[in-house]
């Protein structure tokens, strides 16, 4: 694939606020999926203060084709005191909305899930006037493992498809799945129909806009509310390659088809990922206004 085109382009991460939320990260020994996925936002996210948490150290057990993260086999580690210093860390930087995600972890007995919800637990109890999403893996779709997330009482229950249901054996590992994934999230939310569920897909993978179509109605058939569409963009030379470089304009059309379908809000773009701009201002007294709660 050719030079990524101009809108692509972002400036290097810089500035006080980056500095010191770097700084608080490395003192803590917390590890952020902006850093370990490279996100591409990481500058104006963390600039502003705004950083999306990611759990359970920072090797994944699953060997997606389009992920930055390093994988292994973390063989059992978990640092148990780790959702303390993550409430701990969120609730001193005074924001408004905090993404927390996790790397899978097949090699836990639960694969993570009493883990990140007992962070969740902390996270609220240390700053209950945050808006809180988490963004989790599939649990090979156990539904206890989903179950106690999803009791912790996140605002917004994310778990990603990635991609349509064509390219999920050569985008994802082998044991993610299209349908589990859709079940996950069906599930997560009848336990909580009072609260929000999420999904993400990337863009640029050899999809066809027909099969995006029938993901985008497969995702609202499963009562997904909120919806992200980004560009995929290459790690590095042993992941999967750019097919296409989709333009600013034709993110705008699929976000417009996206929310014929009926979902709540869609955030599309050449650089929307999972958790960019969460906490925009529709979005947050969306959630605001569904629980009850005032800023």
């Amino acid at each position: 694939m050719s030079l990524k085109p101009s809108w692509l382009k972002v400036r290097a991460p810089g500035g006080e606020t980056y500095a010191h939320l770097k700084g608080l990260l490395r003192e803590r020994s917390l590890h952020t999926v902006c850093e370990e996925a490279q996100c591409p936002n990481i500058g104006e996210c963390w600039s502003s203060g705004t950083a999306t948490f990611m759990l359970l150290g920072g090797t994944c057990t699953r060997g997606c084709k389009f992920c930055a993260v390093e994988t292994g086999n973390p063989r059992g580690w978990v640092d148990v005191d780790e959702p303390r210093k993550t409430a701990e860390a969120i609730a001193g930087l005074g924001l408004e909305y905090i993404v927390v995600t996790m790397v899978n972890r097949d090699d836990l007995a639960d694969q993570g899930a009493a883990h990140v919800a007992e962070t969740i637990t902390r996270i609220r109890a240390a700053a209950p006037e945050l808006i809180l999403e988490t963004l989790v893996g599939d649990f090979r779709g156990e539904e206890p493992c989903v179950a106690t997330v999803v009791r912790s009482a996140p605002h917004v229950f994310g778990h990603n498809i990635e991609t349509v249901e064509s390219l999920q054996r050569t985008v994802r590992d082998p044991r993610a799945g299209y349908a589990q994934s859709l079940r996950v999230l069906e599930y997560a939310r009848s336990l909580a129909p009072e609260r929000f569920t999420k999904s993400s897909i990337m863009l640029g993978l050899g999809e066809t806009d027909a099969e995006l179509d029938r993901a985008f109605r497969d995702l609202r058939s499963a009562g997904v509310d909120f919806l992200t569409l980004g560009q995929y963009l290459q790690p590095s030379p042993r992941h999967l390659p750019v097919e296409r470089f989709v333009t600013p304009m034709q993110f705008d059309e699929y976000r417009e088809r996206a929310l014929s379908c009926g979902f709540k809000y869609v955030a599309s773009g050449p650089l929307v990922r999972s958790s960019y701009r969460a906490g925009e201002f529709y979005l947050s007294s969306l959630i605001r206004e569904s629980t009850g709660e005032t800023s």
